[in-house]
């Protein structure tokens, strides 16, 4: 398969499921907790092989109890979905609100210029915002992440799409330059 073409299916995949997850929200958050389920399933594989692949003791135990807490998570997500998207967006909130307080914090350092620290003090509070709503209302930030990532998957398909003809055209022109030197 050429560059182009590759690209070219990337960006139909990618402007599909944006397109699907800003229509359909709640299929977007559904698909991110069986993702996350299917992820906790291969993880506890990987750890229980790894177990059994330790010649000592400490290591089986211990690479035992973390494959049967990821089989457990991979469990509760797929038999409590609404509930696990809601501790990944509360999840999302806490990284939002330290990040954000980092952020402020920075923004007082001693050898910040006025610009650099006006930006770090903006970007900081609105990271702490998003925390915030996250916080206060776990159900409309899985819904709005779901958007954003559609959202980015439009713009990344457009720019495959893009970067698909432009590819193509070049390989038109060097198809041309083989078949006449030969």
């Amino acid at each position: 398969m050429s560059l182009s073409s590759s690209l070219l299916w990337r960006g139909v995949l990618a402007l599909a499921v944006g397109v699907v997850s800003i229509v359909w929200p709640d299929v977007t958050v559904g698909a991110f907790v069986i993702l996350f389920a299917v992820y906790a399933f291969l993880a506890a594989a990987v750890d229980a092989m790894r177990a059994f692949r330790s010649s000592r003791t400490g290591p089986v135990l211990g690479y035992l109890l973390l494959a049967a807490l990821s089989v457990v998570a991979g469990v509760v997500a797929l038999a409590w979905p609404g509930i696990t998207a809601l501790v990944l967006v509360v999840w999302i909130g806490a990284w939002a609100t330290v990040t954000g307080i980092v952020e402020v914090v920075l923004a007082f350092r001693r050898d910040a210029i006025a610009g650099e620290r006006a930006l770090w003090a903006i970007t900081g509070l609105i990271s702490i915002a998003l925390g915030i709503v996250f916080f206060v209302r776990p159900d409309i930030g899985a819904l709005a992440a779901a958007t954003v990532f559609g959202l980015f998957s439009i713009v990344y398909g457009v720019s495959a799409l893009i970067l698909s003809s432009r590819a193509h055209r070049l390989e038109a022109g060097t198809d041309r330059l083989v078949n006449s030197a030969a």
